[in-house]
């Protein structure tokens, strides 16, 4: 009877670990589906964008070079955490519709990205990033609803907004001040920069965490199955003549 009893004990160990595994699948992976194409998004322009400094740049006769969002792309990766890491995904959200304007001779650039033209886990960029495997079509819709109403709060918060200067201390390092659901944090980054008369072009990567923006990264099932807070980044930007 012993022996019966204990099996019967393994047994609902087991269902309970099988049970737990499909919520936690479930979790991450059942929500509502919708369209991962940025162009199913017109694009818009950032309220207090400072297009009217670069069109008095160019009035002056000063250089302005306009961002080429064909050749640009910033590609965040986001990570998996918790004891039941295993049952998620990490994600590549990348942006093909990076806007805005470079003043070489000002040392300054401003860009915007709109986020709900962002996608997600597109298998080129995947693969880029070292991730094997390949989630659902259903997986990628649902984590991409939940990025812009739970974590980006898009419809309130539409933009994210960079502002890029020369960094003091090197010819290579930017400082860079992005602004996220309403939180703006300043850091400097190394990047390459290749310019000439008609184009510059600037390449680096950079980390940060979620939290610096007031974000709380997803988490399900008490912590067992979550997003890490930190997040890299990054991005080539292709800017020449309007």
């Amino acid at each position: 009877m012993k022996c019966v009893a204990s099996a019967e004990r393994r047994s609902e160990k087991v269902l309970c670990a099988w049970l737990l595994a499909i919520l936690a699948a479930a979790l991450v992976a059942c929500a509502p589906r919708i369209a991962v194409q940025t162009s199913a998004a017109p694009a818009q322009t950032p309220a207090n964008f400072p297009e009217a400094y670069y069109r008095q740049l160019e009035t002056r006769g000063s250089e302005v070079l306009r961002v080429d969002s064909l050749h640009s792309l910033v590609t965040i990766e986001v990570h998996r955490a918790g004891v039941l890491a295993r049952l998620g995904h990490d994600h590549v959200v990348a942006s093909h519709d990076v806007r805005g304007y470079v003043a070489p001779a000002e040392g300054r650039s401003d860009i915007y990205v709109q986020l709900d033209r962002l996608t997600v886990d597109e298998p080129d960029l995947r693969t880029q990033a070292g991730f094997n495997t390949q989630p659902s079509q259903e997986a990628i819709d649902g984590t991409r609803t939940n990025m812009l109403t739970k974590v980006l709060e898009a419809k309130h918060f539409p933009f994210a907004v960079i502002r890029v200067s020369r960094g003091e201390s090197a010819e290579s390092t930017l400082n860079v001040a992005i602004t996220l659901r309403g939180t703006t944090r300043s850091m400097a980054v190394p990047a390459e920069i290749s310019s000439d008369p008609q184009r510059v072009s600037v390449s680096g990567k950079l980390s940060f965490k979620q939290s610096d923006f007031g974000i709380v990264p997803l988490s399900v099932l008490g912590g067992a199955l979550q997003v890490q807070d930190r997040l890299d980044l990054r991005f080539r930007i292709l800017a020449g003549d309007s």
